[in-house]
């Protein structure tokens, strides 16, 4: 084409060239632009036939008149200046249908051996489906970017291997601290404090490699008002790749998570001194989750009991409960992670230096509550009170033995009580057998108070009686009048209230 534009060439070598041409091309002779050639390609731009040939171009294509075309012929016509349109719309009538379509074209002056221009040559291709492609495609950038502004995520693009700030939305900018002056920048330019981080190393390696990187929870150290501060954040690096498959920018998108690794940080380190606090205990510390799953041992019980961390813990439990009352057991804390009653059972747990020989321990569990009143997890403590479970035995041992030790006298006394009352007042002594019957009064009550303190049975089950009476005071101080009259020397008067009997 280039040759042809540069070279004066006939008519005749005109025509021959255009029919052998593989792209559209027509020759418009004269001032009124006839049509004295045109070849299949160009026919069928048009929408039009062979029949065309001869007649003016404006008659072929009316439509074209205010669309400048005729303009632009005319002062090539007149000035011999080569005119090239690129991707230029023009509007159509073909086949019924008036429609935009799109070419690039030139339009050449045709001189005669006078060296006189006789008409314009007319190369063009139509290129209406790569206008509209690109159109399409710089929609949709229009819709990214407008998508990356209003996204929730702080995003931005990074143009080149000098990572030029392409794109940053609001987000991305107060994430940086930055305001939009940074855009059109390099990254580490904008942000200076990157250097001795990874992230531009990162970013300049998947340039190389096409391949996305992600990563969660990961810490950047970013100048933010006026302070370097460490911030965490999920983010990602995803490769942008044109049709070749070659990588043209990075999509930067992050998500600040600062707030919430603090938060774990510190819930971490709470834990922490709660499970050192719970290593510390003599008790055996446990918890377990909302359906009675053990979660966490202190090391007392792993030490004490032989256990392995890696075993399971309810399983180990269940091994060393003495089996017959493992059912029982069970019941109850199942009952216990039902409702969320608290748990206290007694039970027997085997020696791990001897499993035929139990101790006694104290088990003990609370839920511990979310803020909505729903069970998290449960906290509990296994004692040992084997300890105390003997010397509880020897207790009962020695109030039995005192019980008898107390009972077989006072039953003795008794009985010389009543024998001597019987004797009295056989004898007519009836003052003295007053004294003896007072007396055997006394061991009566002393006899009824030894039953209560001393009845082994009860004390166990906690059934110590307390019974209510009325109580005559009257009667009480009547009675220490008589007993102190029998060694006083002097009569002791005692009137009674009025509301005595």
């Amino acid at each position: 084409m280039k040759n042809f534009l540069d070279q004066n060439i006939s008519h005749e070598s005109l025509k021959i060239l255009f029919s052998q041409a593989p792209v559209a091309m027509s020759l418009l002779m004269g001032e009124d632009f006839i049509i004295s050639n045109a070849n299949q390609q160009i026919l069928e731009l048009w929408g039009k036939d062979a029949s065309v040939i001869g007649k003016k171009l404006e008659e072929v294509l009316p439509e074209i008149r205010p669309q400048g075309i005729f303009e632009i012929l005319d002062n090539v016509y007149r000035t011999g200046e080569v005119f090239k349109g690129n991707k230029w719309s023009v509007f159509l009538e073909k086949f019924g249908n008036y429609e935009e379509h799109f070419f690039n074209f030139i339009y050449a002056p045709v001189y005669n051996e006078d060296h006189k221009i006789t008409g314009v040559s007319v190369v063009a291709t139509e290129v209406t489906e790569h206008v509209i492609s690109e159109q399409k495609l710089l929609e949709s950038e229009y819709r990214f970017e407008d998508l990356i502004r209003q996204s929730d995520y702080s995003t931005a693009i990074y143009h080149s291997e000098d990572l030029y700030i392409e794109l940053a939305n609001d987000r991305m900018l107060k994430t940086w601290g930055k305001d939009a002056s940074v855009i059109g920048m390099k990254l580490e330019e904008a942000l200076p404090e990157l250097e001795g981080q990874p992230f531009i190393g990162l970013l300049k390696e998947i340039f190389k490699t096409g391949k996305t990187y992600s990563a969660t929870e990961d810490p950047a150290d970013l100048v933010v008002d006026g302070k370097l501060q460490t911030f965490y954040y999920n983010f990602s690096y995803k490769p942008l790749k044109n049709s070749n498959g070659e990588v043209y920018a990075i999509l930067n998108m992050a998500v600040d998570v600062t707030d919430l690794v603090k938060a774990r940080k510190e819930v971490q380190e709470s834990e922490k001194k709660y499970r050192d606090l719970a290593d510390s205990m003599p008790q055996f510390v446990w918890t377990c989750d909302k359906h009675g799953k053990i979660t966490y041992m202190n090391d007392n019980w792993y030490k004490y009991m032989k256990f392995k961390k890696e075993e399971d813990a309810n399983d180990a439990i269940k091994n060393i409960i003495r089996p017959e009352v493992y059912p029982d057991i069970l019941k109850i804390w199942e009952e216990s992670v039902k409702t969320g009653k608290p748990f206290e059972v007694e039970y027997e747990f085997s020696d791990p230096d001897d499993p035929e020989v139990y101790r006694w321990f104290l088990g003990r569990a609370v839920p511990n509550l979310n803020p909505d009143g729903e069970i998290h997890q449960w906290i509990g403590t296994f004692t040992d009170i084997d300890d105390f479970k003997q010397l509880q035995n020897q207790k009962d041992n020695f109030l039995g033995i005192a019980s008898h030790e107390l009972k077989t006298p006072l039953t003795s006394l008794k009985l010389y009580t009543q024998f001597i009352e019987m004797n009295l007042n056989k004898k007519g002594d009836y003052k003295n057998a007053e004294v003896a019957k007072r007396m055997n009064d006394q061991i009566d009550k002393l006899t009824e108070l030894v039953n209560d303190l001393l009845d082994v049975t009860k004390i166990q089950k906690g059934q110590i009686q307390l019974n209510e009476s009325d109580f005559d005071f009257d009667q009480l101080v009547e009675d220490i009048v008589v007993e102190q009259q029998m060694t006083a020397r002097h009569k002791i008067i005692f009137k009674k209230g009025r509301s005595g009997k």
